[in-house]
């Protein structure tokens, strides 16, 4: 008795299981490029030099984990977002959006409260280091908070999440799972004639 495989089936099992070794293929080149990411983040940090404020996203990217600052003209908005303090209490960053004397914008994350406290920062000259998020890619943890807020936790590459091995081997097992399923029902279509 011969045995016949369908076609359609078997070519979108195929299709499917090809799709999900590229996509852990390609998980494993991202962790590759994570790990180079991180590794930059950390020359960075060890860096004591300051950097100028960065004006595009390529230049934050490269600037995330240094010492920069800026004026902050004026306050355009705030808003908070969670974050720990210095001494690892949970609560709020008071974050600034800022308008720069030259043009443009920039954020700053001020300093550590309470959620039910807000500050009344209303600009001058900030410094810090730079940490990746916000809306520019980047906000400048002010090393010196205002009156009444304390200092957040400083900006830390390890923080930054690399999880692109478990996406892979997730990758690999589904399309494993989706073989083996498939084999079983072929077996029993098989059994059923």
């Amino acid at each position: 008795m011969i045995r016949r495989v369908p076609l359609l089936p078997t070519l979108l099992v195929a299709a499917a299981v090809a799709a999900m070794i590229a996509l852990g293929i390609w998980q494993l080149q991202r962790r590759e490029w994570k790990e180079a990411l991180l590794a930059h983040y950390a020359r960075a940090q060890a860096m004591s030099a300051p950097v100028p404020w960065p004006r595009d996203k390529a230049a934050m990217e490269q600037a995330l984990f240094r010492w920069s600052g800026f004026t902050c003209e004026r306050v355009l908005d705030r808003r908070v977002t969670a974050a720990r303090s210095a001494r690892g209490e949970s609560g709020v960053a008071q974050v600034a959006r800022c308008a720069l004397p030259e043009g443009g914008e920039a954020e700053v994350a001020l300093g550590w409260s309470p959620p039910t406290e807000q500050s009344t920062w209303s600009g001058g000259d900030v410094s810090g280091v730079i940490a990746p998020g916000g809306a520019f890619g980047g906000t400048l943890h002010a090393a010196q908070p205002p009156a009444g807020l304390q200092p957040l936790a400083p900006p830390d590459p390890n923080e930054v999440p690399n999880n692109h091995l478990s996406y892979a081997v997730q990758w690999f097992f589904f399309a494993l799972t989706a073989l083996v399923i498939y084999v079983l029902a072929l077996r029993k279509r098989w059994r059923e004639r």
